[in-house]
């Protein structure tokens, strides 16, 4: 069957570090991402869309900007999280290790739980390296 696809890209910093990683990135450090949204449909809605590209940004990037821009991205363990917090600093906690693939699940899974038909959740954690989720 014909679907149709429609794709909005939002650009966010955040830091992060992965535990129990023996590489560069089991230190804090930050990204400049893109997260890449694509939604389907097999029929346009009244307006001939899949979806309003600015109801996307409204809510999706604006959950993103408030929940993850500019925040260290950790898991609820980590160590660093005690001090972090007592310095006041913005942080968005996971159960799981903050790597590009699970980031890129969480963004799917909340644009989801908002009713949208995503299909795929790119990241781009740097020019040349991406990780994606599809549900």
């Amino acid at each position: 069957m014909p679907t149709f696809r429609v794709t909005r890209e939002i650009d966010f910093c955040y830091g992060h570090r992965l535990l129990d990683y023996d590489g560069k990135c089991r230190y804090l450090h930050g990204h400049n991402g893109t997260a890449i949204i694509t939604l389907e449909a097999e029929a346009l809605d009244h307006r001939g869309m899949v979806l309003d590209f600015s109801d996307i940004k409204r809510v999706v990037a604006g959950w993103i900007d408030e929940h993850l821009d500019h925040r260290m991205i950790l898991q609820r363990r980590d160590p660093v999280v005690e001090m972090l917090q007592k310095m006041g600093e913005p942080l968005f906690l996971l159960d799981v290790n903050p790597t590009a693939e699970n980031i890129a699940k969480l963004i799917f899974d909340f644009t989801r739980e908002r009713g949208f038909p995503i299909v795929e959740c790119q990241l781009w954690e740097t020019p040349r390296c991406v990780a994606s989720y599809r549900g």
